[in-house]
C-alpha cells in the first residue's frame, strides 16, 4: 500500500542555527534546488487517491553511520559538479555564475531513490553513481551532513530537506521512508489547489536559508504533484580578517578590455598557494580550525577564463589540491555579492539526464508514472572584509614536507580580471559552491 504524507509533517529539521557569528561575517551564501515531479500525460493525479496506511516504522537504517563517507560519493560528486558547471557555463557565458552542486547533487540524490530501469541508469550516469548502490549512497550522504555541518565553531553551514505533496496524489512509503531516514527530509502534504501551499513552501525555503533565498517556486502548475527541494546556508568568518583601512578602489578589467573602479581588499600573510603557467590559485580559510576555505583561481594575463575552463575538471581540480603548499604573499580581492537563478534541465539532459525529463521516465518506486519538469537553482553570495581571527588556522596546513622545501619568493596575487571561485570543505573535499565572477557587483 502506498504510504500519505503526513500533514503533521515530521519535522526532522525545525532547529536554530546553532552557531551565532555576532554581527560581523566575511560569507554568506544559499543555494536551493527545486524539482517539481509532475504526472505523466496518461495520468489523472487529481483523481489519484492519498492511500491511507500506517504510520512510518519507528526504526532508523541510519542509526549507527559509518565515521567518513565512501570516498567514491566525493568523487561522483566532484565529476558530476564540474560537468554541470560546464553545462552552466555554456547557457550563461560572459555572467556572473555561482552554483551549488552539493546541492544539486542532494536534491537529485534524494530524487534517484524513486528512479527503476533505464531511467534509473541514465540518472547514475549523469550523477557519476556508477561505482556506488543506493545504500552507499544514502549512508554516505548521512554521515557527510554531519560532518559538514560541524566542521567549526566559526562557520556556520545548514543543510535542510524537504518533500512537499499534493495530498491527493500518493507515492512509495520505501520512497519516503528512506528521504526520512537518510535525509531527514520534512514530508508534508499541501492542497496545491489552495494558493496558501505557495507561500508553506517558500517560507521554509526562507527560513533554512536564513532570509537570502525569499522564494523558489513561482506558482504551482495545476499538473504537478511533488517538490523535493535542498536548501545550503553558509556563513564563515575568515581565519585573517581584512583590515577594512587596506580597502580602496583600483581598476577590475572586464573581458572586453574595459576596465571599471571597484572596492578591492588587500592582505598579506602565509597562504596555501599554487601557480603554473596557466593561473594563480590561494586558499584563504574559514575559521579557527581552516576546515573549509576559498579557493581563487585567477588566469594570468596571458591566458583568460575561457581558456582555464577548457582544462577544469575533476582529474584536473584533485591534482592542483594536492600541490598547493604554504608560501608567503600578498593578495588583492574584490568586495563582492550577488543573487544568481538558473534552470538546469537543459544542463542535466547535457549529461545524460533527459529521460527523467521525458514521458519515457521511470519512477515507479516513487510513485506511479511520474516524471521531473524541471530543476530550479538560486544561490547568494556575498565577500567582504569581515571576519574573526583563529590563531591556530594555519598549522593544520603545514605539512613535514613543507619545511623540507626551499624557501620560496612572496608572491602578489592581484584578483583585478575575471577569476573562478569555490567554496570547499578541506576535511572531506566536498565541494560547496563555486562561481565564475567575470564582474564583481558590490
Amino acid at each position: 500500500m502506498k504510504h500519505k504524507f503526513s500533514n503533521a509533517g515530521e519535522n526532522f529539521l525545525q532547529r536554530r542555527y546553532g552557531v551565532r557569528l555576532g554581527r560581523r561575517y566575511v560569507l554568506a551564501a544559499a543555494s536551493v534546488v527545486l524539482m517539481g515531479v509532475i504526472g505523466c500525460s496518461q495520468v489523472n493525479s487529481s483523481t489519484s487517491a492519498f492511500a491511507q496506511s500506517g504510520s512510518p516504522r519507528s526504526e532508523s537504517p541510519v542509526s549507527k553511520p559509518a565515521l567518513n563517507p565512501d570516498s567514491k560519493l566525493i568523487t561522483a560528486n566532484t565529476k558530476f559538479g564540474f560537468k554541470l558547471f560546464s553545462e552552466v557555463l555554456k547557457n550563461d557565458s560572459g555572467k556572473n555564475i555561482f552554483v551549488s552542486p552539493s546541492s544539486v547533487a542532494i536534491a537529485l540524490a534524494m530524487t534517484y531513490n524513486g528512479a527503476s530501469g533505464s531511467t534509473k541508469e541514465a540518472m547514475a550516469k549523469a550523477l557519476e553513481f556508477k561505482e556506488l548502490n543506493l545504500e552507499q549512497i544514502n549512508s554516505s550522504n548521512v554521515v557527510l551532513k554531519k560532518l559538514l555541518e560541524n566542521s567549526d565553531p566559526k562557520v556556520q553551514l545548514t543543510i535542510a530537506n524537504s518533500l512537499w505533496g499534493n495530498r491527493k496524489a500518493s507515492f512509495q512509503p520505501d520512497f519516503l521512508q528512506r528521504n526520512r531516514d537518510f535525509y531527514t527530509a520534512k514530508i508534508a502534504s499541501l492542497n496545491f489547489t489552495d494558493a496558501s501551499s505557495l507561500n508553506v513552501i517558500n517560507d521554509w525555503v526562507n527560513q533554512n536559508t536564513s532570509g537570502k533565498i525569499t522564494n523558489i517556486v513561482e506558482k504551482i502548475q495545476p499538473d504537478q504533484v511533488l517538490f523535493l527541494i535542498n536548501a545550503i546556508y553558509f556563513k564563515g568568518s575568515w581565519t585573517n580578517e581584512f583590515d577594512k583601512q587596506q580597502t580602496a578602489e583600483y581598476p577590475f578589467y572586464l573581458q572586453s578590455g574595459e576596465q571599471k573602479q571597484h572596492p578591492m581588499m588587500s592582505q598579506s600573510g602565509d597562504y596555501r598557494y599554487f601557480e603554473n603557467q596557466q593561473f594563480q590559485a590561494v586558499s584563504l580559510p574559514y575559521g579557527k580550525d581552516a576546515k573549509m576555505s576559498f579557493y581563487i583561481f585567477l588566469p594570468k594575463q596571458n591566458s583568460n577564463l575561457q581558456s582555464f575552463y577548457q582544462n577544469l575538471n575533476a582529474e584536473n581540480w584533485e591534482n592542483w589540491m594536492a600541490q598547493f603548499s604554504k608560501q608567503q604573499g600578498s593578495i588583492r580581492l574584490p568586495r563582492f555579492k550577488m543573487n544568481y537563478d538558473v534552470t538546469l534541465k537543459n544542463p542535466l539532459t547535457a549529461i545524460g539526464m533527459g529521460e527523467a525529463f521525458s514521458d519515457q521516465a521511470n519512477f515507479s518506486a516513487m510513485g506511479k508514472d511520474l516524471k521531473i519538469s524541471e530543476v530550479k537553482h538560486k544561490t547568494f553570495v556575498e565577500v567582504n572584509e569581515e571576519g574573526t581571527e583563529a590563531a591556530a588556522a594555519t598549522s593544520v596546513q603545514m605539512v613535514p614536507l613543507s619545511a623540507l622545501l626551499p624557501p620560496k619568493e612572496p608572491f602578489q596575487m592581484i584578483v583585478e580580471r575575471p577569476f573562478f571561485c569555490a567554496i570547499r570543505d578541506n576535511q572531506t573535499g566536498s565541494i560547496l559552491f563555486m562561481g565564475s565572477i567575470v564582474e564583481p557587483q558590490s
